[in-house]
């Protein structure tokens, strides 16, 4: 596929580097010649120096060829402007980063697509909405909803009061049943496993399981985990995904914002409505313990450093706050993170690079999101007729090594994939699979 990319900042560097990865033609678009040339040099990528904005220089980038045209500057009306150029000069599909929900509204996002953007992409916000979607979920590190809901993926950290610890798969099922639950992921020693039957749970094991939503408090019980009610929130950092955050936040919960900008403090005070903005350091434990740290319940960090978010979620956990939550964009960051408990991280990039990658893929992808923190992938296609993964029981179809499925939604029907499954045309399949076997995958659905 030929891609265009317009920003080299870190969305689109992230992208750059994903997708060649992928065997893709990628050309990338900015105005800084330097770190165009540093990419070259660091990747099989080509690029043009130039403004996203410059019909010349999108005719240069051959946009009218490209089969994508992903335009992700910090600056909206560039890739807004950008979006609607390339679709006039013959892009095959736009994408556009934006900075205001606005756009996301269904009234102006058709009228976008009806002058040429075909997907609008807020990763801020959808950050937002991710930290919200973990504290529904309290002990697991990582929660995603499929269909509605319907299924629950959720990724928890065993420790030695997990009922399942030293189970393979097989006996596991055994005791437990295999009707309800699934474990389709075991990060382990920061390596990623799709495991089989005889693969045995261990100590430390980060497990991602899909299972009910009637059947999460089993799940957390055979994990060892106890669930609490969340009551009140501390929020570091008045970013635009903090900001955001805290108004989806405030209107079931007690939430303080911490903020060091005292002009950005003034201003959030007239636009969030009963969120107590402080100006003052996160990272202060004397101000952490005027504000009351050891009656907070979650503990969620936005400023615009890893280093400083990672350090401040680590000082709330000392503190005894159960829920921690921190914004990690260094992504050689997230395996540190991961290893020393911070509970749940956010990387804006591995968001926006969700959202967009099913749009590279051969087949129509109704969902698609990278597990933050392992190398696997879990997306859900429909199986069409006559395509190979209809032919015969999961057990007997040879599926690779390095995916699972994981569910099937037929109709009303939830089900948990097990051996005996026969996948038929019109199911909705969620797939979890490793980066290599991704486009093995694909073919069973074409």
């Amino acid at each position: 596929m030929n891609i265009v990319i317009a920003g080299a900042g870190s969305v689109g560097t992230h992208l750059a580097k994903m997708l060649s990865r992928q065997e893709h033609n990628i050309m990338l678009l900015d105005v800084n010649r330097e770190k165009l040339e540093e990419l070259e040099n660091q990747i099989d990528i080509l690029s043009t120096v130039g403004s996203c904005t410059s019909i010349g220089t999108l005719k240069d980038a051959e946009v009218g060829k490209s089969d994508l045209y992903i335009a992700v500057n910090p600056q909206e009306d560039q890739n807004i402007n950008s979006a609607i150029l390339a679709k006039k000069l013959g892009a095959k599909r736009t994408i556009a980063r934006v900075n205001n929900s606005e756009y996301l509204e269904t009234e102006n996002a058709q009228y976008l697509r009806s002058i040429g953007i075909d997907s609008l992409i807020y990763p801020e916000r959808l950050a937002a909405e991710e930290i919200v979607a973990s504290l529904k979920q309290i002990g697991s590190r990582q929660m995603h909803e499929f269909s509605d809901g319907r299924l629950q993926l959720l990724g928890i950290k065993l420790w030695d009061n997990a009922l399942i610890l030293n189970h393979t798969l097989i006996k596991m099922a055994e005791i437990y049943g295999a009707d309800q639950f699934r474990i389709v992921a075991i990060k382990r020693h920061n390596h990623t496993i799709i495991p089989r039957g005889n693969d045995e749970l261990r100590y430390g094991d980060l497990v991602f399981i899909v299972t009910r939503p009637s059947f999460v408090p089993n799940v957390f019980t055979l994990c060892g985990k106890e669930q609490f009610e969340i009551k009140n929130i501390v929020i570091v950092g008045a970013s635009r995904i903090g900001v955001k955050t805290a108004s989806l936040l405030e209107k079931h919960y007690n939430v303080k914002i911490i903020e060091k900008d005292r002009e950005k403090c003034i201003q959030l005070a007239d636009k969030l409505q009963s969120t107590l903005v402080i100006n003052g350091d996160g990272r202060d434990l004397t101000l952490l313990r005027e504000e009351g740290i050891r009656n907070i319940d979650a503990f969620i960090s936005l400023t615009g450093s890893s280093e400083t978010n990672i350090l401040s979620c680590l000082l709330a956990k000392k503190m005894g706050v159960k829920k921690s939550v921190a914004e990690v964009e260094n992504i050689d960051y997230i395996d540190l993170a991961e290893n020393i408990g911070i509970g749940t991280l956010i990387n804006t990039k591995l968001i926006a690079a969700s959202h967009i990658y099913r749009y590279t893929m051969n087949v129509d992808v109704k969902h698609l999101k990278f597990l933050t923190f392992s190398e696997a992938e879990v997306f859900e296609l429909e199986a069409k007729p006559g395509s190979k993964i209809t032919k015969h029981m999961l057990q007997d179809m040879n599926f690779p090594n390095d995916a699972t499925v994981g569910g099937v939604f037929r109709g009303d029907e939830t089900i948990i994939a097990k051996g005996d499954v026969q996948i038929q045309p019109g199911d909705n399949v969620v797939i979890f699979a490793l980066q290599n076997a991704v486009k093995k995958v694909i073919k069973y659905f074409q």
